[in-house]
């Protein structure tokens, strides 16, 4: 009887929740309103943590202004939370009490209540039975805070009390952790009504594809981005960024891979290019210190392609099994393809990403260029430049670096400036290649204003839009280009190379300068 009622519960459930459920969380049942109230834009499937509540506010007061929201809003399905303390809750009352409230939420129109394995294995066939009297479906979940654990052996103590959903969560310290989640719901979907989700920034992958796997559903953040778990997004994110409702077997796996990578508009910007253009794809966050981490997740997943950024552009470069010939020269690549042959082949972006909005505005041959840095971004504006035919001088404060620079450079015709020759020298371009100016970054200027001349001033710091490197270039009159640029044309060419189809460049740099101004604002604000 369980078996057939959890069958009808399940198919009267998916008529009402969706695949996204908000998890919200408040200290006063006001604010606890408000959130939900504001999350209906992005989702009618809501989880209301009674758990989190400070006092005087109580859960089963919370309940009774809950379920007059439920009665406003009769298309919201709800669950109910009440985790106690022990278990990474915030509840500290009794075992007793917490299935007085759940079945309290039950009774005022909660259509799920979930309750810890520690607490079901504590409780008695009575109190199992007393949640389900009054029709509510019964999650029962695991949550491991510390690691991925064995999912395996909790599906097993969860299925004993054959509840409506099963819930496992785990904490992701690698991509390979979240791989490992999202095959264990791939191969449990098919036994019981699973939920599945890695918590933590690595596992980011496993809330973008876990209903690709199988699961019934994930959770997200309300838009205030409120989390309840380490690595929550907004459903507005996971919907409209993402796609996650859409994805299928045949969507291909791309990503951008970096420590860290949390902040990156990459996301942002190719899977509005996919969307734009049609394909059926999705680019990922892919937090990883490890590259033997990276090499699990491209093969078993599979990747079809990822962005490769700091610490792992040189040593991915033992992995590929051919790199084109800039990506060879600058020792760096960016850019991955997976072949049909099933290997990784290599290609460098940041050199066009430099030299095209160069090339918009001047010619290169014979343009004498003034690159300040000698890092990777540095390289690849000297080495490219260089190819194209124009006089290029590099200024760093890192002779190591220069050094570096130089040992393939100086056959290029690069050649270093010493700092005090760089006042009396006119430039046509000068490039910053430096991190200075960058959000966060304590220096505000490579050089003085008063230390340069140059026509045309191009700084590769994106964020913000307008460096103070800009803004002392725009002051005297001079031209300038956004470091957004750069960005946006790198990012082209991964997608060209992805797709074999022409990137939407206005589109995507319309996304990245919509994004980079809101930062902006809020930072002001």
């Amino acid at each position: 009887m369980l078996v057939d009622r959890s069958i009808s519960l399940t198919a009267m459930l998916r008529t009402r929740m969706g695949k996204v459920c908000v998890a919200l969380q408040a200290p006063t049942v006001e604010e606890l309103l408000e959130r939900a109230n504001a999350s209906l834009a992005e989702s009618h499937f809501l989880e209301f943590r009674l758990d989190a509540l400070e006092a005087p506010h109580t859960p089963r007061a919370a309940i009774k202004a809950i379920a007059d929201f439920l009665l406003a809003h009769k298309d919201v399905a709800a669950i109910a939370t009440c985790r106690r303390k022990a278990y990474g809750g915030a509840f500290a009352g009794s075992l007793g009490e917490e299935i007085l409230i759940l079945a309290h939420a039950a009774e005022c129109g909660f259509a799920m209540v979930d309750l810890e394995i520690e607490s079901a294995e504590q409780c008695s066939t009575d109190q199992i039975e007393f949640l389900r009297e009054n029709g509510v479906a019964l999650m029962i979940s695991s949550h491991d805070f510390n690691g991925a654990g064995d999912a395996d052996a909790v599906f097993a103590r969860i299925q004993r009390f054959e509840p409506d959903f099963v819930k496992i969560v785990t904490t992701a310290h690698t991509l390979t952790d979240s791989l490992e989640l999202l095959h264990w719901i791939d191969q449990r979907s098919a036994q019981a009504q699973v939920v599945g989700i890695a918590m933590g920034e690595p596992g980011i992958v496993s809330r973008i594809l876990s209903l690709r796997a199988g699961s019934a559903f994930t959770f997200a953040a309300p838009p205030d981005g409120h989390a309840t778990a380490a690595g929550q997004v907004s459903a507005r994110t996971l919907k409209d960024l993402y796609r996650i409702e859409t994805l299928d077997q045949a969507t291909r796996i791309y990503g951008v891979v970096g420590s860290p990578v949390a902040h990156s508009l990459s996301p942002l910007m190719q899977n509005t290019a996919f969307h734009r253009e049609r394909v059926n794809a999705v680019y990922l966050p892919l937090k990883t210190d490890s590259i033997d981490d990276l090499l699990t997740l491209a093969r078993k997943l599979p990747l079809s392609g990822f962005s490769v950024t700091m610490p792992h552009k040189q040593t991915i470069l033992q992995h590929l099994a051919n790199v084109d010939p800039m990506a060879a020269k600058l020792g760096a690549c960016n850019t991955v393809r997976t072949g049909a042959d099933g290997k990784l082949y290599g290609f460098n972006t940041d050199v066009a990403g430099i030299l095209r909005p160069l090339e918009k505005r001047l010619a290169l041959k014979g343009a004498r260029v003034l690159v300040l840095g000698a890092g990777g971004a540095a390289r690849a504006a000297a080495f490219g430049l260089a190819e194209k035919g124009a006089n290029v001088s590099v200024w760093s404060r890192s002779e190591t670096r220069s050094r570096e620079l130089m040992a393939t450079g100086a056959s290029m015709g690069i050649r270093l400036i010493a700092r005090k020759q760089i006042p009396e020298t006119e430039f046509d371009v000068l490039i910053n290649a430096t991190p200075c100016g960058m959000h966060g970054n304590a220096h505000p200027l490579p050089l003085e204003t008063s230390e340069w001349r140059a026509r045309l001033v191009f700084d590769l710091v994106y964020n913000p839009l307008e460096t103070p490197l800009l803004q002392a270039a725009k002051a005297r009159g001079l031209a300038t280009i956004q470091g957004v640029e750069m960005f946006v044309q790198q990012g082209a060419r991964q997608f060209e190379i992805w797709t074999g189809k022409a990137a939407p460049e206005a589109e995507m740099q319309r996304v990245v300068l919509f994004a980079l101004n809101k930062q902006h604002h809020a930072t002001v604000v």
